[in-house]
Order: structure tokens, then C-alpha cells, then sequence
């Protein structure tokens, strides 16, 4: 007799107990519902089956099978061999998930899609849907590449449990989000809100398959308008066959895909593109100090103690530590998003992540949460952070993929007290104080401002908020930004492909081309301070940008003649 497999037979037995639930729960329909659970059985099985078998798995007297069979089979929901004495699903099933699967409107929608990534890839590309909480392939496209994965349209998995669920639940509200994962246990709520938060982040999901071995999934989540659901574009592929910077590309190519397939519907759409490079030129002095690849490299911080500076990588979670006497960088990964690392009294460190202040020890990477302002705000994360003179740590917060003005300016007086000093923010970044103690500058990104403040040292309090500069989103947008000892602000600017040096008067003094479009951040270092660190990201460059600039996300340095303030070490 043919047995099940284990996993086969636990979700049979689910399933089974799922049907006496529904006959208790209304009444006259047993007979239905026997009928049902004779054809998710031959699903189940996955190939014809005799009539032994399906008494043995049914449990149902021999009578009522047949019954139940033969009207079955005059219907077309099953089909019987009577040469074979077998059963199996009928032609009528197949015409009815037909008409199913077209009245999936986003399916629709994104089928022009799907099916070019899958030749251009030459990856097996499919459209799943949320329904309920649960994924069901509506779109499979298979190229003729024999190593492609096969996929069956209609197969169905718990969100949870696949990576196309991870990337439609990444893009849904919190309360959705708790609606699902409620009822788990704390540590499995805390690891999903984590994968949630980097896919979000960075705009895509990258996991191995659950169900089959050696098999990467890559997701990226796509929503209609009110009414057309929720769904993910979703490449299946041998592990083998993708690198890790090729899954990347891949995530920004489906990023790209999904803009399209959003606009077209009248979604939000969300734009990837970066400006066109303004010059081929790179400034000479110019060192790529590692080519990591890094998706949103950021946060640089010289530690003077070590003579290393300490970076991290938002998206792809991590810790940097570039050592310039040895001209190496050693990476560690994090368990969840890590935006800034600080150097801490007592020769500790200080991080800025997903769960808001924690300590971090470089050496074992643990990591031991102090402080989260902002728990009540689980679509929120911390940016860009440093310490002013007086060893108070400030942050900015803003949602995580940069779409509401949910952002705050934090001041930690200690590391256990956090006051949020303004806010409105949409993508809260670079910050730094003038020399003199007297002026403060703070980024939003979005907005394309870098703000100025007056700044009263002793309390730490800001008064007189106001735009000292101001960008034309078509010249990039300011990102991260530091001072030097003269009072000047070095901006990366993102989408610009450079970084800019202006006056405490806010006139252009300098440009240094850059050949990435992304710098993010920037500072100083080295023994005597004039060393510019700046650090880029590669995250939603498609491939046609990243063939013009293969090293975004590398750290790079430049030296400059005025140096920069040392960091200030961290209250601990």
C-alpha cells in the first residue's frame, strides 16, 4: 500500500482534522465535506489512486466511498481508469483553477512582467498571492533552462513559512503583521519582526526554501489599490547558480519590475533609478579601500583608540571594522538591522538598531538592548547617529522604507533616557555640530534639506530650526555628513555621485566625484584627522547601473587638507 510521507501525512492529518471541524460546524453538509476530502486526498497523494487507498486514508465505509466516487466522476472532479483500477483529479478541477486564477486581478496585472523576467533570468518567476494567511501561486513561468525549479500554479504555503509570505507581510501594516504572528512565542515574533524589517528595508526578501533543499527564494512584495489584494513577484532558484551579489541584483530587478507593475495599476509606485552620472570623472586621490558590496553601507566612525574605523551595512545586517594598518576589513554579520556603531567610555562600544540603543562587544558581537524610544513603533528604525561633545548620543528615526514622515531627533542623555527633540522626519540622516559648539546640522533626505539649529551645549537643547541647504532632487539628495575643525559640512549626496564640501556660509568650496551614484556617509580619521572615510550602498541600483558603477557599496578614502574633529567617546 502506498504510505505517505511524514510531512505529507502531518498535513494530511490537519487537514482531516480541518474537515470534521467544518461538518460539526454545519450541519447537513457532512456529505460535501466527505466528498472534498476525498479530492484534496488524491491532491494529496499526487498520483492515481485505487480504491484501497483511498479507504484507508478516508476511514470511510466502503458504500459511502463508492457513492461519493461515482458522483465525483460523473461530475469530472475525479477521473477513473478502469483498465488500472485507479483514481485520480479530473479535467473539471483544471478548468475551474483556470477561471480562478484569471480572477486574480493582480495577477493580471503582473503577468506581462513575470513572464520577461523569467527569459530574461531564465529563472522560474512567479506571482503569489496573500489569501488569508496564506500564499497561493497564481503565475508560474518555467524557462526551458532544465535547471530551472518547478513550481505548480495553485500550490499553497502558510505565510509564514515561505519566503514569498516574508515579502508580502513585510509591506503590510503592524497591526496586519501582530494579526498573524500573535499567538507565537516571543523569540519567533522577535526573529520574523527582524527578517521583516530588513526586507522592508532594503525592499526585497532573500531566503533559503523551507520545502525544498539547495533551493533560494527571492521576493519582492507588489500591492494593489483597495480590492486587488496583495501579492509578491517571486524568483525560485538552484543556490548554486546565484552568488550573493547576483541575488541582489536580482532583488532590485524585481524592485524594478514591481515599480512598473504598481504604476500601471495605480499604486504607489516605488522609484529605483538613479541620476545619470554628471561626469566620468574621479577625483585622483580617490581609494577604494574595500570593495564590499555592501547594500546600505553607512555610519563611518573613526575609533582613536584603536586607529580602525568601525562602519556597518544597514540592509545585508553587519558590522565593518577597517583596519588601515593592514589594509584589510573584517566583517561580522548582525542578527538585525544595525544603523550606526559608536565608540563608548571605557572602551566599549555603543550601536543604534532595530531594537534602538544597545552595547555591542566587537569581539563576541553580542549585542544588549539599553534603550528603544520607539517600541510602540514597530515600522520605525533608527539612522544615521552620533555623539556631540558631550558624550550624549543623537539619533534620528524614520519608517523603514523611507515612505512616512514618522521620524524623529533623539538625544540620549544617558544610555537608559531618550528625549525625542523634533520631528516630522521622513528619512532621518546625516548630523554633526560646528566646531564652535554653537550650531547643530541635521538631514532629511527625503525632503533633500540639511537643517541648521542653534545649539546650547550645556542642556544639549536646539531653538531656531532652519533650512541652511537646500537640493534639486535632479543633482542627488544630502545623506550623511560630518564637519571639519574650520566649521566646513562634507555631505555625501545621495543620487549624485559625489561628495560635497560647503562653507559655514553654505557656498560650495569642493566636489569630489565619486564612481558610485549612492555615498552615504562620511568622516574623519587616521592619526592626523585628514582622512575622509566615506562608505556607499548598492541597494535598488538595477543592473544597468550597477554595470557603470560595479563598486557602490565599497568603503572608500580620499585625503583632504583641513582635518576633522575626533568622535567623542560615548556616555556608557
Amino acid at each position: 500500500m502506498y504510505s505517505i510521507p511524514t510531512p505529507m501525512r502531518r498535513r494530511q492529518d490537519e487537514r482531516l482534522n480541518r474537515f470534521d471541524d467544518i461538518a460539526e460546524r454545519f450541519p447537513g453538509a457532512g456529505t460535501l465535506v466527505k466528498g472534498i476530502q476525498i479530492i484534496e486526498i488524491l491532491d494529496q497523494i499526487g498520483r492515481p489512486a485505487t480504491s484501497a487507498e483511498l479507504l484507508a486514508q478516508t476511514g470511510l465505509p466502503k458504500a459511502t466511498l463508492y457513492r461519493l466516487i461515482g458522483a465525483l466522476t460523473a461530475f469530472g472532479y475525479i477521473r477513473h481508469d478502469p483498465r488500472l483500477k485507479t483514481y485520480a483529479l479530473g479535467h473539471r478541477l483544471i478548468e475551474l483553477a483556470g477561471k480562478s486564477m484569471a480572477s486574480f486581478d493582480l495577477r493580471t496585472a503582473a503577468e506581462t512582467e513575470v513572464l520577461r523576467l523569467s527569459k530574461e533570468l531564465n529563472e522560474t518567476v512567479s506571482l503569489a498571492v496573500l489569501e488569508g494567511e496564506r500564499t497561493i501561486y497564481v503565475d508560474v513561468r518555467r524557462p526551458s533552462n532544465p535547471l530551472a525549479i518547478g513550481v505548480e500554479i495553485g500550490r499553497e504555503l502558510p505565510a509564514l513559512e515561505s519566503a514569498s509570505g516574508h515579502a508580502i507581510l513585510s509591506a503590510q501594516p503592524p497591526h496586519r503583521v501582530n494579526g498573524i504572528i500573535g499567538a507565537l512565542p516571543a523569540e519567533e515574533q522577535s526573529a520574523l519582526l527582524a527578517d521583516f524589517a530588513i526586507a522592508r528595508a532594503r525592499g526585497y526578501s532573500i531566503a533559503n526554501s523551507r520545502t525544498l533543499e539547495g533551493v533560494v527564494v527571492i521576493a519582492v512584495p507588489v500591492n494593489g489599490p483597495p480590492g486587488m489584494g496583495h501579492g509578491a513577484i517571486v524568483v525560485t532558484a538552484l543556490a548554486s547558480r546565484l552568488s550573493y551579489e547576483r541575488r541582489h541584483v536580482i532583488g532590485r530587478d524585481l524592485m524594478e519590475a514591481a515599480r512598473r507593475v504598481m504604476g500601471n495599476i495605480g499604486s504607489a509606485p516605488v522609484s529605483i533609478t538613479a541620476n545619470p552620472r554628471r561626469t566620468a570623472h574621479v577625483e585622483e586621490g580617490l581609494e577604494c579601500l574595500a570593495a564590499t558590496g555592501a547594500i546600505v553601507g553607512e555610519g563611518p566612525v573613526w575609533d582613536a583608540r584603536e586607529g580602525v574605523l568601525h562602519w556597518v551595512d544597514v540592509a545585508a545586517p553587519a558590522f565593518h571594522v577597517y583596519d588601515p594598518r593592514r589594509g584589510e576589513n573584517r566583517m561580522s554579520q548582525a542578527p538585525y538591522i544595525v544603523s550606526a556603531v559608536l565608540p563608548a567610555e571605557g572602551g566599549g562600544m555603543l550601536a543604534l538598531t532595530q531594537n534602538g540603543l544597545e552595547r555591542y562587544d566587537p569581539v563576541t558581537q553580542a549585542l544588549e538592548t539599553i534603550h528603544n524610544p520607539e517600541a510602540h513603533l514597530p515600522s520605525n528604525r533608527f539612522n544615521d547617529a552620533k555623539t556631540d561633545p558631550q558624550g550624549r548620543v543623537w539619533s534620528g528615526s524614520m519608517s523603514l522604507d523611507a515612505s512616512m514622515p514618522s521620524g524623529s531627533l533623539y538625544r540620549f542623555d544617558r544610555p537608559g533616557e531618550a528625549r525625542a527633540v523634533d520631528g516630522g522626519f521622513q528619512v532621518s540622516n546625516g548630523l554633526d555640530w560646528s566646531p564652535d559648539g554653537r550650531t547643530f546640522y541635521f538631514t532629511d533626505t527625503a525632503l533633500g534639506i540639511v537643517f541648521a539649529y542653534d545649539y546650547e551645549a550645556a542642556g544639549g537643547t536646539l531653538s531656531n530650526r532652519r533650512s541652511f541647504l537646500t537640493f534639486d532632487p535632479a543633482e542627488g539628495k544630502p545623506d550623511g555628513l560630518c564637519t571639519d575643525s574650520e566649521g566646513n559640512l562634507w555631505i555625501a549626496i545621495w543620487d549624485g555621485w559625489r561628495v560635497a564640501c560647503y562653507g559655514p556660509d553654505g557656498r560650495l568650496k569642493r566636489e569630489i566625484d565619486m564612481p558610485v551614484p549612492r555615498p552615504t556617509s562620511c568622516c574623519f580619521g587616521g592619526d592626523d584627522m585628514k582622512r575622509l572615510f566615506i562608505t556607499s550602498a548598492s541597494i535598488r541600483l538595477p543592473a544597468s547601473v550597477l554595470d557603470e558603477a560595479p563598486l557602490s557599496g565599497a568603503l572608500f578614502a580620499i585625503d583632504v587638507d583641513v582635518p576633522g574633529k575626533p568622535a567623542t567617546e560615548a556616555r556608557a
